[in-house]
């Protein structure tokens, strides 16, 4: 959470429910929830005192320094946790400005314009920028074995020999490559979610980026196929890793004006990574020795030493230490991502907003363990966040992104195909530079949904091409759809998954989400990776454009699901989808709920315990 010019909140002990649509703040209901709650520790509670504290004296002293009796009790609680109940009696009266104030941060924050917020915090965009690299490497990475499958070099040393003199991997061996490496990714997402929250994302991030160069070791030197699956399956363990951590920090680091860039900005590492994977094989195809397929895997080795250096200059997350207690160093984390102009007061506000988000996800649900992902309301939001990321694959993009094979299959020779696969990559990554426009206006769900219209229909008309014989012109109509196909998902569905699994889960569970969401997507895969190869395969199925038929039935079932279930996150804070979730508003009212977080002068309801109201403006 960041916050514009000029605003002030505060965060206090407990939050309260009312009729009148709002979470009125006070000290006196923390006392009515705590029994329903894990207690925080003394000094955790009585650290979020004096800083709400501070906040609240801000708005009257502006920051004066001159010491009074209340700061000198602010500065005993802090030395001494008991303190903190005394220093509760000066709250009554000071958290009566809390609510304005508030109400009055949070729309600051939402009125920053995009440039606005990137010259507040600049260095949020770059180190975003620097640790999502990772997404490149593995991007690089995970390309190759796909785009191998076209390598003549390749085919020859792990492939076998066909009838007419060609040599081809079996459909069984390309599903098992490519599926060792989502094993390997859903284990290492898994691990890489606890290690995270447990110990902080830069030394996961580390410890990742060793363990991959460790395991690039056995591609490199890989004397037969087996070497490739054990290859696959290891390093699949940072690289799933990478994917939750990346998308997270951007998440974290980044204001709400910014938040969609940096998250799908992970879409186009992805498609860079693919880029430079498709253009360094395409020139390694005049190579007629196994270095053709040496020297790309020895180019994994040139990644992680950078990002590392980077790793180790960019501040921890700021909402990971607000987690853990640990105030002071979330206040400097923050400094360290804002320019020099921003002030002092306005880092310890989006603090404050943090936390007080924090708190509220805290009272809703009481753990930051996988299993509380699926509790409650947090339920919803996972299986959001899994059928979001499931749609990369239901999509259809395991058919139509395949293009360097099936134009192959359709009669290119490796050249044309791979200058083809170079052109459609490049057109992707402008799709999703594309995305960062629409996304603001159109907003994420209409962008999905329609994106899997279009998808669908794409799919269909390719299908209906694939009826006839092979011929040279039917392969070029269908290599021109599957462009428009690759530049439709990466506009939509493809970055927009990356916005929504960030911003639907909760601040406290979102690792864990991630986590959870995208093995969610490595299960779809590891099932499109057993279905796409024998659809295209000429020693399985070989049903060539047919296939698409099959791809478009899966791709509508998962646009029926994003019409009726998939809600609208732009424009909300972390704290307003925490309430529209609690009120269980469905998905198509999303955008037209109002919430008041924070309600101005609103009176304590206590015959009322159940979920507050909001208002519904339309039908």
């Amino acid at each position: 959470m960041f916050l514009g010019k000029g605003t002030l909140m505060a965060f206090s002990h407990g939050s309260q429910r009312t009729r009148a649509g709002g979470i009125k703040i006070n000290s006196s209901s923390w006392s009515r929830t705590r029994k329903h709650v894990p207690q925080v520790s003394p000094d955790s509670t009585a650290a979020l005192s004096i800083f709400s504290y501070h906040l609240i004296s801000c708005r009257k002293s502006v920051l004066s320094m001159a010491p009074t009796s209340v700061n000198v009790e602010s500065a005993a609680a802090l030395s001494d946790p008991s303190a903190a109940e005394k220093h509760d009696k000066h709250e009554p009266v000071l958290l009566n400005h809390v609510a304005h104030d508030a109400q009055e941060a949070t729309e600051g924050q939402k009125n920053m314009s995009v440039m606005e917020s990137f010259r507040a915090y600049p260095k949020s965009v770059a180190f975003s920028m620097v640790l999502s690299l990772c997404i490149v490497m593995e991007a690089y990475d995970t390309s190759l074995i796909g785009n191998f499958y076209g390598l003549p070099q390749f085919r020859q040393r792990f492939g076998v020999r066909l009838e007419n003199g060609d040599y081809q991997l079996t459909s069984t061996w390309q599903s098992g490559l490519q599926n060792a490496t989502q094993v390997g990714q859903m284990i290492g997402l898994f691990i890489g979610g606890i290690v995270a929250e447990r110990y902080g994302y830069k030394k996961t991030f580390l410890g990742a980026l060793v363990l991959n160069i460790a395991f690039v070791f056995l591609f490199f030197f890989a004397q037969n196929i087996g070497y490739l699956l054990a290859g696959g399956l290891l390093c699949g363990l940072p690289w799933g890793a990478f994917q939750a951590l990346t998308t997270t920090y951007a998440a974290d680091v980044t204001p709400m004006a910014l938040r969609p860039i940096m998250t799908t900005y992970t879409n186009m590492c992805w498609v860079i990574g693919q880029f430079i994977g498709t253009g360094i094989l395409r020139g390694l195809l005049s190579r007629p020795d196994d270095w053709a397929w040496r020297i790309p895997y020895a180019i994994q080795w040139v990644f992680p030493l950078p990002i590392m250096v980077g790793v180790i200059l960019a501040p921890e997350s700021p909402t990971w230490l607000v987690r853990k207690g640990r105030l002071t160093d979330a206040r400097n984390a923050l400094r360290r991502l804002a320019s020099s102009s921003t002030k002092d007061a306005e880092l310890d506000v989006s603090i404050a907003m943090i936390a007080h988000t924090n708190e509220m996800e805290r009272l809703n649900s009481e753990g930051t363990s996988y299993i509380d992902c699926f509790r409650g309301t947090n339920l919803r939001r996972t299986m959001i966040a899994c059928f979001v990321w499931v749609g990369q694959v239901a999509c259809g993009i395991w058919f139509g992104g395949n293009v360097i094979y099936f134009l192959q299959q359709a009669g290119f020779d490796s050249d044309n195909s791979f200058n083809f696969g170079l052109g459609t990559t490049a057109i992707a990554i402008v799709g999703t530079f594309l995305s960062w426009f629409l996304l603001p206006h159109v907003g994420r769900r209409t962008l999905y949904v329609v994106g899997l219209c279009v998808m669908f229909t794409v799919l269909v008309i390719v299908g209906g091409m694939g009826i006839p014989a092979p011929r040279p012109d039917l392969g070029w109509a269908s290599g021109a759809l599957l462009m428009v196909f690759v530049i439709t998902y990466d506009m939509t569905v493809g970055p927009t998954c990356y916005c929504l699994v960030a911003e639907i889960p909760s601040t406290r569970l979102r690792i864990k989400t991630v986590a959870i969401a995208r093995n969610a997507y490595l299960l779809a895969s590891i099932g499109a990776n057993f279905l796409n190869p024998p659809i295209i395969n000429p020693s399985a199925w070989n049903l060539r454009g047919k296939g698409g038929f099959i791809w478009a039935g899966i791709c509508f079932c998962e646009l029926v699901w994003a019409y009726f279930c998939l809600p609208e996150p732009k424009g909300r804070s972390p704290a307003e989808l925490e309430l529209l979730f609690e009120n269980r508003v469905s998905a198509r009212k999303f955008a037209q709920t109002k919430v008041e977080v924070f309600a101005d002068n609103m009176e304590r309801d206590e015959k009322h315990d159940g979920p507050m109201t909001v208002r519904i403006e339309g039908n």
